[in-house]
């Protein structure tokens, strides 16, 4: 038995408010808006989602996994040692299922795709891909749409790597649009976002029912969209 969840109710902080996806004793899922890092930065008075929601609920949460500063979409942060550990297990046994919808650059080819290319993180900041010493990375996608000069993609990554969907599309020559560390600057600074979004996590809660966690595409992204089809 599985359950789908959208947003039920919003936590208001000092910054935004935060809409709530999800909320029981053990986890909070939240949608996180686009711009803001998931937890501190080097610069730890720099606003966070972690630090923004752990200081209105007035309790320590757990990091489970994070999103890129630049990415919209649903985020998981645990609420107690016990649910943290858990949670961490499912990750690394890859029983969280993860969607992303992406628009990238380039009219893809074909409906569906994987991009099965290992990743090391080069000094630059950037992933790129390594065979030698790369980590093993596989993405998963099929195309939703295409537009003259783009494609819209739904993407399910395998692995969780860092900028593990930036680079996989980079790599392949789409580059995500907007992304200003992955292709062509001048172009893509003309965007006014990076254009992915987790759009649903799917996982198995502690009382063994599937939950099916899911961020509605914000106006930022859609906007986009639009003025691309005209």
């Amino acid at each position: 038995m599985s359950e789908r969840v959208e947003m039920a109710s919003a936590i208001v902080t000092g910054y935004q408010a935060i809409p709530v996806l999800f909320e029981n004793d053990d986890i909070i899922a939240v949608d996180k808006p686009e711009k803001l890092a998931s937890i501190p930065e080097r610069n730890r008075e720099n606003v966070s989602l972690l630090k923004l929601l752990s200081e209105t609920l007035e309790r320590k949460l757990y990091t489970v996994h994070r999103l890129d500063k630049q990415v919209s979409g649903v985020i998981l942060f645990a609420k107690t040692p016990e649910a943290h550990r858990q949670l961490n297990l499912l990750f690394e046994h890859r029983q969280v299922h993860k969607t992303y919808m992406a628009l990238v650059h380039g009219e893809i080819a074909g409906q569906r795709g994987v991009i099965d290319k290992p990743l090391r993180c080069f000094g630059s900041g950037r992933m790129g891909e390594d065979i030698e010493r790369g980590k093993p990375c596989r993405t998963e996608f099929c195309v939703l749409e295409r537009m003259p000069g783009y494609t819209l993609v739904q993407v399910h990554p395998v692995t969780g790597r860092k900028h593990q969907i930036r680079a996989h599309f980079f790599g392949i020559g789409h580059p995500v649009v907007g992304d200003t560390l992955y292709g062509d600057k001048s172009i893509q600074k003309t965007f006014p976002r990076l254009m992915l979004h987790s759009l649903e996590i799917e996982f198995i809660e502690a009382t063994a029912q599937k939950k099916i966690i899911t961020s509605k595409i914000p106006s930022s992204f859609s906007s986009v969209i639009n003025r691309i089809r005209g």
